[in-house]
């Protein structure tokens, strides 16, 4: 294998037995001995059948096959396999150094003690029945000009959803999506909030509502479309519930608040095989800076974490904790036979084009979102996060659904890594998107906020945390992402859905 700024294949730990192409390689080029497709794996020695083929220093597969040297090694020649499960609780909970509270951003302050990084009026709806409403409501709005005069909001955000009826009143799906949508009432990044319901529908609007307080100078209002007396009417009630609303928050400015105040949702989506040592640990990287200064993060995707979930076991800060990341791989593992599926379904077909070939290779990148800091915590899809540092919440790995959840349980923050290119935004919580190769970076620039792939060609990866780090603070302070000067965030609210439609 060629070494330094020429190198053309990478091997990420000495006792791998494949490396990763650095560009697509010829017959004779390098070590290939068969063509090998930029980010692929090729054998750096002879694999016999059934071994295991090694990559991080970590089981990510068997040969299905002898596979001789500088072959190709994917989906034709290697599977699903085996993997450890050594989990070793709390064994490497190491913390990371003392924070430092002294970086600040510039935020909201909202009356509850958390701090938005945006200022949004959010019309939220209980049922798919008031989301036509919902959006006639901030169109309307919208074309009026209504928020020209509330310099300090930043607009109108309909939340809409396909479900909140025809479902069971109680059980995992109804509790499911009451969290999500309360969450999202309570998201530092809304200013004020309007609910609009039909009338009928099995999640009643006094369900979210809950204890929270309802005045006439407040941020929260809720009305039905069966009490207004039809679309037209509730429409007109809508916009004069906005401008009150648009009164409330524009009195809330940006100031400063503390870097701690950050909860930051970490996503993958369309990954290749640099996703994992480029892209992703410099998010780890950014992570762990933002926890050293008292922030929190959240991994989520527990399809996504599955055979690497030993990683995090051990740097749980108890075995209970542990336990609670093996007890959601279980969980996950039922869930999936019971439908028929199976946890190696994933990666999908854009992942194995970029090069992954399993869901232990698939895993192991993933998780390196998550830096180094010890994990403090494991929630439920859409629960409070109640603890600050590095936590894990669980969620499916499609990834609207997986934010969805952050973004409810608190996040006021998003970034998102992609190999193979993604385009979406997540109101009200800006998404900042990372690139895992170069290539990627030239076609679709104009989506993606940071160039991760530079990382192959000599950027240190302290220094595109760093970058990272940075920039977070940046948008939190009021710079737009490109997925914000694109308009994106009306369509990727997607709340997880378990349970029978009745």
């Amino acid at each position: 294998m060629t070494e330094g700024a020429e190198a053309k294949t990478l091997r990420l730990n000495e006792i791998d037995n494949v490396a990763i192409a650095l560009t697509a390689l010829e017959v004779g080029e390098d070590i290939a001995t068969t063509p090998i497709p930029r980010s692929h794996k090729v054998a750096t020695v002879d694999i016999a059948a059934g071994s295991h083929v090694l990559r991080y220093g970590q089981i990510i597969g068997k040969a299905d096959c002898f596979v001789p040297a500088g072959s190709h090694v994917h989906d034709h020649n290697m599977s699903m396999s085996d993997h450890t499960k050594d989990y070793a609780f709390a064994s490497a909970a190491n913390p990371l150094p003392a924070p430092d509270r002294s970086r600040t951003f510039q935020g909201y302050h909202r009356e509850d003690g958390r701090v938005g990084t945006r200022n949004y009026i959010g019309v939220l709806t209980s049922v798919n029945c008031s989301g036509s409403v919902a959006r006639f409501i901030a169109e309307a709005a919208d074309k009026s000009g209504l928020l020209d005069a509330y310099p300090n909001v930043d607009g109108i955000v309909p939340i809409v959803h396909g479900s909140g009826c025809g479902m069971a009143n109680r059980g995992d799906g109804y509790d499911i999506l009451l969290r999500t949508l309360a969450g999202y009432a309570r998201n530092p990044n809304f200013g004020a909030i309007l609910l609009v319901g039909l009338g009928c529908e099995v999640l009643q609007l006094a369900d979210l509502v809950g204890d929270r307080k309802i005045t006439a100078d407040g941020c929260l209002r809720y009305m039905t479309i069966q009490q207004m007396g039809g679309t037209r009417r509730t429409i007109e009630a809508g916009l004069t519930h906005i401008a009150s609303l648009a009164v409330f928050a524009n009195q809330a400015s940006r100031s400063p608040a503390s870097v701690s105040e950050l909860v930051l949702g970490m996503q993958c989506g369309g990954s290749d095989g640099y996703s994992g040592f480029t892209a992703n640990p410099a998010l780890g990287v950014a992570s762990d800076l933002l926890v050293q200064h008292g922030g929190t993060s959240i991994l989520s995707e527990t399809s996504e974490i599955y055979g690497a979930e030993h990683l995090l076991t051990r740097r749980a800060v108890s075995a209970d904790i542990g336990q609670a990341i093996l007890d959601k791989i279980t969980w996950w593992e039922e869930y999936c036979a019971l439908h028929g599926a199976k946890m190696d379904n994933n990666p999908s077909p854009g992942n194995r084009r970029g090069g992954l070939t399993t869901i232990l290779e698939k895993s192991l990148g993933a998780v390196a979102k998550g830096g180094q800091a010890p994990l403090s915590g494991v929630f439920d899809y859409a629960a409070p996060i109640t603890s600050k540092g590095f936590v894990f919440m669980d969620s499916p790995g499609y990834d609207p659904c997986s934010v969805t959840g952050q973004v409810a349980s608190g996040a006021n923050l998003i970034a998102f890594t992609t190999g193979r290119g993604s385009v979406s935004g997540y109101k009200p919580a800006p998404c900042i998107k990372l690139s895992s190769n170069s290539d990627l970076y030239a076609r679709m620039g104009e989506d993606i906020d940071i160039n991760c792939g530079d990382i192959v060609e000599g950027v240190a990866l302290a220094a595109k945390g760093a970058e990272i780090f940075e920039t977070l603070i940046d948008v939190a302070s009021g710079r737009a992402t490109k997925s914000e000067d694109l308009g994106f965030g009306g369509v990727e609210f997607v709340p997880w859905q378990i349970g029978a439609v009745l």
